[in-house]
């Protein structure tokens, strides 16, 4: 994609899953990367891969200082930011009867509060000078809704709402802010869901007009594009990458 060499990315939950095989990705093509996670031994390793362009930082979303911090490291040692990549996020498969207010409050302050957290502390240096890149993943359940994700899919959505609205507030200062939509994506996480109820995995590819679901590499494509020149003049939209699951 153009205008990625030497750019200064900043992606969130980078040590596994998407977030590693989008930090992998940009890597490759020639942006430097802040290869965030909680875990420092995952965040290391993709760091690795990358190799010198890329440095792994322990950074907890939740926390608006230890993301300052993140921030400030990484700007210390690759230069000011460029691209931000939200894609830290967690969830607990439930019925909303059966949940928590403690599992409400966890889910929202790393599915919701987290991205605010990020653009709040990076969105000043765009806006000073006059570029940058958000590309945030939210979900398809954030869209159409999904069983046993009640605030899951409560905070995805809200994801979408306020990107729409940061786009609109920053369009003047030439930042891009939009929005991808995984669908079902063969991560550890769903691997997880799939010991609770192991029918689940069949069911979603037989939903899937493709098929299948999706590897987290599908995802990486939609991401890169939006954080290149080449969608330079797309910002405030959603993009649902789920292999024809959600048409809308």
């Amino acid at each position: 994609m153009r205008g990625l060499q030497g750019k200064v990315v900043f992606v969130t939950g980078a040590g596994s899953g998407i977030g590693r095989a989008i930090a992998l990705r940009l890597g490759s093509e020639g942006a430097k990367v802040a290869v965030t996670d909680m875990v420092e031994s995952t965040a290391r390793s993709t760091a690795a891969e990358i190799g010198q362009t890329a440095v792994a930082l322990v950074v907890d979303v939740t926390s608006p200082a230890n993301v300052r911090a993140g921030v400030e490291e990484t700007e210390r040692k690759l230069g000011p930011i460029d691209v931000l990549v939200n894609n830290a996020g967690w969830d607990k498969v439930e019925s909303f009867l059966k949940s928590t207010e403690d599992t409400w409050d966890k889910v929202i302050a790393i599915n919701l509060k987290g991205p605010l957290n990020c653009i709040k502390a990076i969105l000043p240096g765009m806006v000073e000078r006059g570029h940058g890149r958000i590309v945030s993943i939210s979900s398809d359940a954030g869209r159409v809704g999904s069983s046993g994700e009640a605030v899951y899919s409560a905070t995805k959505a809200g994801i979408i709402g306020f990107s729409k609205t940061i786009a609109r507030e920053v369009a003047r200062y030439r930042i891009n802010v939009n929005v991808v939509c995984p669908g079902p994506t063969d991560t550890a996480f769903l691997k997880a869901v799939q010991d609770v109820n192991p029918k689940l995995q069949e069911a979603l590819k037989r939903a899937i007009p493709f098929g299948r679901l999706a590897q987290p590499d599908d995802i990486t494509g939609a991401v890169v594009f939006l954080a290149s020149d080449d969608a330079g003049f797309i910002t405030g939209q959603t993009l649902s990458v789920s292999g024809g699951l959600t048409m809308v």
